[in-house]
């Protein structure tokens, strides 16, 4: 199977750099593209979710990531190339222990997204030497050299 520049670019984002902002920003694009396709919407939305979080925002973290959940409910726990029900999941412990922060807080922490498919694991390894990390990360919405770089680059695979 053949994954979308976008959606491997937005794996290496979130498993490698931790970077949810520049997450939101790939696969927003993709998204797009994709006739808003809601799994795409729920893989942004748990990226959207850490993020506020980390910056934070309890209730746009809480918010996205329980809409997170319920976006992707319907799809198979392996759908594009990912352990996506572990995934769900665990967005799910996270967006209940955001329910109760007030009452018992904990530490951010990051979530991981298990690859499934040698194809998708290969794609990220090619991938992810031309896609250099923020540094530092964003922390709010600027478009830029790096982006119309990473778009060339998307054009010239395609």
């Amino acid at each position: 199977m053949n994954y979308e520049p976008l959606y491997v670019a937005y794996l290496i984002y979130f498993n490698r750099d931790r970077d949810y902002f520049e997450c939101h920003e790939v696969l927003e694009e993709l998204w797009l593209m994709q006739d808003r396709e809601p799994l795409y919407k729920g893989l942004l939305q748990i990226a959207v979710g850490l993020y506020h979080f980390r910056n934070g925002n309890l209730t746009g973290g809480r918010k996205m990531l329980r809409s997170a959940v319920e976006r992707l409910a319907p799809y198979p726990s392996d759908a594009l190339g990912i352990d996506l029900g572990r995934l769900r999941s665990e967005a799910d412990v996270y967006a209940s222990r955001l329910e109760n922060y007030e009452r018992d807080p904990f530490d951010y922490y990051d979530l991981s997204i298990e690859l499934r498919d040698p194809a998708l694991v290969k794609a990220v390894e090619d991938a992810s030497p031309g896609i250099a990390p923020n540094v530092p990360q964003q922390r709010g919405p600027r478009r830029g050299a790096k982006h119309e770089a990473r778009e060339a680059m998307i054009k010239k695979r395609e």
